[in-house]
């Protein structure tokens, strides 16, 4: 089986070069010459535009930053869609608006092409160990057809629902992720002007209930100062921007979600937009005039 895999970003190189380690034959293409290489040198062959690499594939998967990209990359002049024949399956694991992966699954099902919409959920390190969390909306016989594909890449790989359903999901965890973060900066924000060592209390509340997969894996890095992505501020403003854009569409309230908007647009405004989403700390340090970091640093 032939994988095409367009996007070889933070997320997409390792995804791709843990097709290859599974044995999968990847044709990879992506703006970024260096990227390219770098997945090449791992065993994949290269295309020269998104038409060719579709036309050379049996399953193509897109991991690309939003709508808009996967939109060019499916249905610009040298795109998936004017290289892809009938019967093939397309599988977009970037994280977009649900709305979105529907209007590309059936301009895609007027050329007798299969769409599924799965996006991940770990980041970086996860991407590169091959643990991360897919969630997928479609048919679910496509899904069953896909499954040990995606798995070569995840830990988990979850059926949701129709088409749209994956990025629904999506949405929920990085909604979920944002707000926990917020929570971890605001307590060891409060921990510190309270004059108690923030590490200290990290490791003391951590087995509690108040754990949490977040806590442990952003409370070292606020208190490290280690705010290299990771996942960047900038890619959750627009997995939130997506939220609230299909909040929306549904009339549903989601608050909680806005308010972190705005606090992020603040981190934005200061320059911290691609800092890692653990840099929600630094709105706490701002508004408190403090600088969460465990006594034994100071």
């Amino acid at each position: 089986m032939k994988i095409g895999f367009v996007g070889l970003g933070i997320m997409g190189k390792p995804m791709a070069k843990n097709l290859i380690k599974d044995g999968y034959e990847v044709i990879c293409y992506d703006f970024n010459q260096s990227n390219m290489d770098e997945v090449a040198a791992a065993g994949a062959s290269t295309a020269k535009n998104s038409q060719e690499l579709a036309n050379q594939s049996d399953i193509v998967i897109t991991m690309l930053p939003n709508s808009p990209n996967v939109e060019a990359a499916l249905f610009s002049e040298e795109g998936i869609a004017a290289g892809i024949s009938e019967g093939k399956i397309v599988i977009d694991m970037s994280s977009i608006n649900p709305v979105s992966s529907q209007r590309f699954a059936e301009k895609l099902a007027g050329l007798g092409v299969e769409f599924l919409d799965a996006p991940v959920s770990g980041g970086e390190p996860k991407a590169i160990d091959g643990t991360i969390a897919v969630m997928v909306g479609g048919k679910k016989k496509v899904f069953d057809q896909c499954y040990e594909l995606l798995l070569s890449m995840a830990s988990s790989v979850t059926y949701i629902g129709e088409v749209g359903a994956g990025n629904i999901a999506k949405l929920a965890n990085q909604i979920i992720v944002a707000i926990n973060i917020a929570a971890v900066g605001e307590a060891l924000s409060f921990a510190t002007k309270a004059g108690a060592d923030p590490e200290l209390v990290y490791q003391g509340i951590r087995g509690g209930l108040a754990g949490s997969t977040v806590m442990d894996a952003k409370s070292p890095m606020i208190l490290n100062r280690d705010f290299d992505p990771g996942f960047r501020i900038e890619l959750h403003i627009k997995d939130l921007q997506n939220a609230l854009d299909t909040s929306h569409m549904i009339n549903a309230g989601i608050p909680l979600t806005a308010q972190l908007m705005e606090i992020m647009q603040v981190l934005k405004n200061d320059g911290l937009e691609k800092k890692d989403h653990s840099a929600i700390a630094c709105y706490y340090e701002k508004i408190n005039n403090l600088t969460i970091e465990s006594k034994d640093t100071v």
